[in-house]
């Protein structure tokens, strides 16, 4: 029986340790080629990401060299990391074993979301947001708000430098959404809720996206047929295939989460 548990603890460990090397893969296929300085982001949007409903912390991670910068204190009380010694694998190993997927995933997502929606030139206008299980000083483990600004790309649109903030939140909720949200700064729109299942609103194509801001302007299916010299039943069919990849019931619902969530 102790041998069984050992080897599940090694097993485990062994999974972590191939997730966080997925995770490190993500950023270097997109980091810089060379060292970058920051860009001129105001303090007022800095300080409004920093600013937490909860135990916080913060630090800068370089993703030329995965250093980390201006750390601050809180990385201590909440997970007891030595703010000296404290390095971005020692960060990455308090996610709790469960959560390092979504978090791979997550991180994947948003690369993918920018080059095919925003474009990765925009990075630092938005602020990254989504939640994981992260392990606290005493052991065990609590909800945190993982948010992110990029500070500076290199010309080649690489990652640079990003400020990152974690908040523990775990008295507002227990429960994890699974959801990213991107909130756009200097007045770009926002990305509110997105999930990461094919289902999810960030998955429609180019043609659909025409069609649904048309259907929220209030054209009909002909109407649309003739705007975009289309037919009317690939219009209809389109129709059908947007419905498809959401939870929503019928167009209205569609058109109200699309709005919210800044797509349309």
């Amino acid at each position: 029986m102790v041998f069984n548990l050992a080897f599940s603890s090694h097993e485990k460990i062994y999974k972590m340790t191939i997730e966080l090397q997925k995770l490190h893969q993500v950023w270097l296929d997109h980091r810089a080629a060379q060292n970058t300085d920051f860009q001129n982001i105001g303090f007022d949007e800095l300080s409004n990401s920093i600013v937490g409903t909860g135990p916080f912390y913060y630090y800068i991670i370089d993703f030329y060299d995965m250093s980390l910068s201006h750390v601050s204190p809180g990385i201590e009380e909440i997970h007891g990391l030595d703010i000296d010694r404290v390095t971005f694998n020692d960060v990455l190993a308090t996610i709790h074993p469960d959560d390092i997927d979504f978090v791979v995933k997550a991180e994947a997502f948003l690369t993918r979301f920018f080059s095919e929606n925003i474009s990765r030139e925009k990075l630092t206008k938005y602020k990254i947001s989504y939640c994981y299980r992260g392990r606290l000083k005493n052991g065990d483990y609590a909800l945190l708000n993982h948010q992110a600004v990029m500070l500076s790309l290199s010309d080649d649109g690489g990652y640079g430098k990003s400020l990152n903030i974690h908040t523990q939140i775990d008295h507002l909720s227990h429960c994890n959404t699974y959801n990213i949200s991107l909130i756009g700064l200097y007045g770009e729109p926002s990305y509110l809720n997105m999930r990461l299942e094919e289902r999810s609103l960030g998955y429609f194509s180019k043609k659909e996206k025409q069609i649904l801001k048309l259907i929220a302007e209030g054209f009909s299916s002909i109407e649309i047929s003739q705007k975009l010299f289309i037919t009317v039943q690939t219009v209809k069919t389109h129709r059908q295939n947007i419905l498809g990849k959401t939870d929503c019931k019928n167009i209205t619902q569609l058109i109200n989460e699309c709005t919210r969530q800044g797509i349309i």
